[in-house]
């Protein structure tokens, strides 16, 4: 018997794909199915269906989020195609011969999102109105499939596979003190004296990054103070004279009351990478948004590297 012929065969459905993509986005069904305008039952069919052409699994759960397979990664390959087909089609010509529109998708920490990647990103987008981006803030560590996200910044060097990572700028973490506290609680001699004194951090337990959590290393133990997943929530509670804080620098010293500490004994170096896929660089889109990225941080090079080293 003669196997069948490539037109006849099955092929995955695009639509499959597309909920394919979705889901790996944004790590659930209930949330790619409203991305989509459909239920969760039709994206989980939608997936299984996929599954069944494809002779295997695309999604896997981990740690509450569904994953991609290593079917499912190269699957995602062409989905990502058809979605860059379908936006080329809906882009004016006009726009399409400037080559800087559609989607871009940036995972960022909190801090540079908020004070670098914004206004970079909105005087990006004056000059490309068709562009769109979307942006991610979170303080982990770089993604290894990189699932759904065209451009990463990350705290401390990476290691990638199957994508290019490269040095942007570095930046000081010292520790701050609200005039308030420092009246109500002293001005602590040396760093052994902040064994005496609230600190104001990440949660430990959280803290997936290695240089962040070095900088805590440092110091020694201290009374429990308040701990927080989120750098801005460190900047208020300091301010509100909760403890010292081991703050970013270029966030602390834009707040008047805050008052820098020990900036001899502690001045803690951290490096910020980008990270892309090669495919990804290729494009004029994406290699906009670098640039721009860039060249906010060369504008703002002594504001982001002050320290005292």
């Amino acid at each position: 018997m003669s196997a069948p012929h490539p037109l006849t065969a099955r092929q995955p459905s695009p639509d499959d794909l597309l909920v394919l993509l979705a889901v790996a986005r944004l790590g659930k069904f209930s949330a790619a199915a409203e991305a989509l305008g459909v239920n969760s039952t039709t994206a989980s069919r939608r997936i299984a269906a996929l599954e069944k052409v494809m002779g295997g699994r695309v999604l896997v759960r981990e740690s509450g989020d569904w994953e991609l397979t290593e079917l499912g990664r190269g699957a995602l390959v062409v989905a990502e195609e058809i979605e860059r087909s379908l936006q080329h089609l809906a882009t004016p010509l006009q726009t399409r011969r400037d080559g800087v529109a559609g989607l871009v998708r940036i995972a960022a920490s909190d801090a540079f999102a908020a004070h670098v990647a914004v206004p970079a990103l909105a005087r990006l987008q004056e000059n490309y109105p068709r562009l769109s981006i979307e942006l991610i803030s979170a303080t982990r560590r770089v993604r290894q499939n990189r699932s759904g996200v065209d451009l990463e910044i990350v705290v401390g060097r990476p290691d990638v596979h199957r994508a290019v990572a490269r040095h942007l700028t570095d930046y000081h973490l010292g520790l701050y003190a609200s005039d308030s506290y420092l009246a109500s609680h002293g001005h602590p001699a040396d760093l052994t004296a902040l064994a005496e004194h609230r600190l104001i951090y990440y949660i430990e337990s959280s803290l997936q990054i290695d240089e962040l959590d070095l900088a805590a290393k440092q110091l020694p133990a201290s009374p429990i103070g308040l701990r927080s997943t989120s750098v801005f929530a460190h900047v208020e509670a300091t301010a509100a004279a909760a403890g010292i804080g081991i703050l970013p620098v270029y966030l602390a010293d834009r707040r008047p009351e805050l008052r820098r500490i020990l900036a001899v004994e502690f001045d803690h170096r951290i490096s910020y990478w980008t990270v892309a896929r090669e495919e990804a660089l290729r494009g004029n889109t994406v290699r906009a948004v670098l640039d721009a990225l860039r060249a906010e941080v060369r504008a703002r090079a002594s504001e982001l590297r002050g320290g005292c080293g």
